[in-house]
Parts: structure tokens; sequence; C-alpha cells
């Protein structure tokens, strides 16, 4: 599994390094597992699209944390969305997990998203946290062990393509979304 140490790292770094890592959840004796084809930077209270832009909140208190726990949050009335907390404590910062690769517990997924089909199942945030089973509940819970955690995965062999990120209105000029050139589970815009 991933150390606290990858994470307190700078975030662009964090984002880049993340993708062909491995996500794991654990539900009672089921493991879903995925891996990471899509992610998005959100940097501090500069950033005019990071939660963080207007200062702590009772939402965004787990970014001010330590780097390498979950940030989950509720969004249009509709969607948790999965972001993982970088940094060291203090700087709000995460990197939010736009598309995962379904590698294992596949059907546990279809079932969890109602979905018959995998081409669907986990291109988009939203419809991660439907796959692997995750809402607020779950924001704060560490990532370096337990029933969330990031493994080492493939990471040679692919190009790691970028762009701005994707449904927001300010920041659009940073160059912040990662993800797997010509990877079927990225996300649509």
């Amino acid at each position: 599994m991933l150390s606290r140490e990858f994470y307190e790292r700078p975030t662009l770094d964090v984002a880049r390094d993340l993708l062909g890592k491995v996500f794991v959840r654990r539900i009672d004796n089921i493991s879903l597992k995925g891996r990471i084809v899509e992610v998005e930077a959100y940097i501090g209270e500069d950033d005019p699209a990071c939660h963080a832009r207007f200062g702590q909140t009772n939402r965004n208190r787990v970014m001010y944390g330590r780097g390498g726990v979950a940030y989950i949050y509720f969004i249009y009335g509709m969607y948790d969305m999965l972001n993982y907390v970088t940094e060291p404590e203090g700087n709000a910062a995460a990197v939010l997990i736009r598309g995962i690769e379904p590698v294992e517990g596949i059907e546990t997924m279809m079932q969890l998203r109602n979905c018959d089909n995998i081409a669907n199942l986990t291109n988009g945030p939203g419809k991660i946290c439907q796959a692997f089973s995750l809402d607020t509940s779950h924001s704060g819970t560490d990532l370096t062990g337990g029933e969330m955690l990031v493994t080492e995965g493939d990471d040679s062999g692919f190009e790691i393509a970028t762009s701005s990120r994707i449904g927001i209105k300010n920041g659009t000029d940073r160059q912040w979304r990662f993800y797997i050139k010509g990877n079927a589970f990225v996300s649509r815009l």
C-alpha cells in the first residue's frame, strides 16, 4: 500500500503518480479493486475551483488535515465524489478520482451501480462512489490501510495526457487534469 509520505508531497506530483495505481475498497469479505486512470488536482485557497478557496469550513475540514485520507463530498444533490487529501497538514489540497478501470469485484460493483454495462461502470467520479459503495460518511478514512487503500499497480506502458479540469467555471486555465491516454474508463467530456 502507498505510504503517508506518498500523499504528503506536492499535489501535482501525487496526481500524476496516482495513474496506474490500484484503489482497493474492502466491504466485509469482498475486495473491490480498480486501476486509477483519471484524476484532477485541486490546490489551496488560491485555486478558484478548490473547495478551500473560501477558507476552512465544516465541509472541507478534512482537506486541511494530513495527506493520505479520503475527502468525500456530495454535489448537485446527486453524487458523492472521492478525493485523496495531499500535502502536509494545514495545506488544503486534494486529488479528485475521476476514472477507474475495474479490476476485481466487478460483479459486486455492477450490482451496487445497478449497471449491466462495464464500459459505463466507473468512468466518472459519481459512478466511482456508487460502484465502490462510498459516501460522505467515509470522508476522513485513512488510505494507508484498512477498508480503503491504494496499492502499487502497473505504471508503465501508458502515456499521460493533461487538460483543463472538467465541470468548473473558474480556474480553467490550470492544466491539472491527468489521464491515461486512450483508456476506455476515462470520463467522457
